[in-house]
């Protein structure tokens, strides 16, 4: 009980400051203050506006925001958003680009489950677009799911995996970003001993930790220090009453997003006081830089107990990836048995989170697959998000991307040249 109180604790905290934020502005808006000629008013009325908006966006789902895509025909075509299997803790989404015909590469998104939603790879799926047909792995909020639907840890992410990968078809191309790279590498070589023909034509692991130790980062150097004990006792906590996973053991967002900004608290308070100034003088947009970033920032998700645990237990600490001795529902899947899907690995140089040398392990994992199969790119000067959103995304690694997607197409020809659909 005394978990629900501190999950309720954490909700109020943010409900009251957000109600601050709203108040300061509301009060120091009237008119008749307009008369008096002291900027505090104006400043106040400035600090509340990104107080509110702030903590208001830590508990919203931000929306994809993708209305269309231009075509080849030069129009745009409209875009929507289907469900195409629908789980407990994440479903598997489409964006269907309407009066278009297929454009011969269908790439599934594996989004990471690391306490934001899947729309932070929003620019990622935009740039994809206009070549792609485009799917994503949408996990759920774990405070938004009933006691009742049981555990989800990363054995039961890689068979949501595999099971998404069956509902697409072998014709399938998969990009795994950052976290979910050792699982999507795992249901890969599950579906190869298990079910051949459900493979996919090729795996690109962009960022991902499939062996933290082939270069230290403060996130490997956490999960050497803490113990699984205290990891239990201090950071997981019951959902509190207000939400429909009320008793269910997670990993609060707020407390994820509180050692995110700590990270970086000089820069992300420099930010907020730069905002604040900005709206006093009414140089401030909705859609600004600011509040682009910081809309999707804060916006953040519960994960459930045994993800967190386990993520951190076998991923991190044992290296059960990387040592190739990793098993679902107690049968080891052997990364050895991989011999057909062709496998890239993207690293950034400047990756403070996932360091160069711990995503390309992979390939050294893959015993059974041809050398000509496999490859490996570094992006010298991107760090971990511009590897998958950023400039480098979008200029260097997404053109290398869709030309290795092609090159291993088998009988499956693309019609659609790279980069026209988007006019480049």
């Amino acid at each position: 009980m005394r978990y629900m109180l501190t999950y309720d604790l954490m909700e109020s905290i943010r409900v009251t400051n957000q109600w601050l934020g709203a108040s300061t502005r509301a009060m120091c808006s009237y008119p008749a203050l307009g008369l008096v000629a002291n900027p505090m008013f104006q400043m106040a009325a400035a600090w509340g506006e990104v107080t509110e908006r702030s903590f208001s966006r830590m508990v919203a789902r931000p929306d994809w925001e993708i209305a269309s895509v231009p075509g080849e025909d030069g129009r745009d075509h409209l875009v929507s958003v289907d469900t195409i299997v629908e789980r407990p803790f994440g479903d598997l989404i489409r964006f269907k680009v309407q009066d278009r015909a297929p454009t011969g590469r269908n790439v599934l998104l594996v989004a990471p489950m690391s306490g934001h939603y899947a729309t932070l790879l929003r620019s990622t799926v935009r740039s994809l677009l206009p070549d792609c047909d485009v799917y994503i792995t949408d996990w759920h909020n774990a405070r938004d799911i009933p006691v009742s639907e049981g555990k989800f840890d990363v054995e039961d992410y890689t068979l949501y995996l595999v099971d998404f990968l069956r509902e697409m078809g072998p014709d399938t191309h998969v990009i795994a970003i950052c976290q979910p790279a050792p699982l999507a590498l795992a249901a890969t070589a599950y579906l190869a001993e298990m079910d051949p023909d459900a493979q996919p034509r090729t795996l690109t692991l962009i960022g991902g930790p499939i062996d933290p130790d082939a270069a230290a980062t403060d996130v490997t150097d956490f999960g050497r220090r803490v113990t699984m004990g205290q990891l239990e006792r201090y950071v997981l906590q019951r959902v509190g009453f207000k939400y429909a996973g009320a008793g269910r053991m997670v990993y609060p967002g707020l407390q994820q997003l509180n050692s995110f900004m700590a990270m970086n608290a000089e820069k992300h308070a420099k930010a907020f006081t730069d905002q604040v100034m900005r709206v006093a003088k009414g140089e401030a947009g909705d859609h600004d830089k600011h509040n682009t970033f910081y809309d999707e920032y804060l916006a953040v998700m519960d994960m459930t107990a045994e993800f967190y645990l386990s993520t951190v237990e076998r991923i991190f600490k044992n290296r059960e990836i990387a040592r190739n001795v990793f098993a679902v529902n107690g049968k080891q899947v052997d990364m050895g048995k991989i011999t057909t899907v062709a496998v890239k690995t993207v690293e950034g140089g400047k990756d403070d989170i996932s360091a160069p040398g711990q995503c390309v392990a992979a390939l050294d994992l893959l015993t059974g697959l041809p050398e000509g199969k496999k490859a490996s790119y570094l992006e010298p000067n991107a760090g971990h998000y511009g590897i998958f959103a950023g400039k480098s995304w979008r200029n260097n690694i997404r053109p290398l991307v869709l030309d290795f997607i092609d090159a291993n197409a088998g009988s499956n020809v693309v019609t659609m040249p790279v980069g026209k659909a988007a006019g480049k």
